[in-house]
């Protein structure tokens, strides 16, 4: 199996509530996917509202979503 650093294309948000969003990760590489409601608004920040994503943020993102 192959490694791919996950982008910012692989996460879709959506707003549930004042403060949470529930994220979705797709694996490009198995195709499989996971979702997770979050309610740290500074990972949400650091992602999905900033201009160019840092890679270890999207990590933790990734790390949240599937463990």
């Amino acid at each position: 199996m192959r490694y791919r650093k996950p982008h910012i294309t692989d996460f879709r948000f959506s707003k549930v509530g004042n403060g949470h969003y529930r994220v979705t990760y797709f694996s490009p590489v198995t195709g499989k996917n996971w979702t997770r409601t979050i309610n740290d608004m500074t990972l949400i920040d650091d992602t999905k509202n900033a201009e160019q994503p840092r890679m270890d943020r999207l990590m933790d993102l990734k790390r949240t979503i599937k463990f």
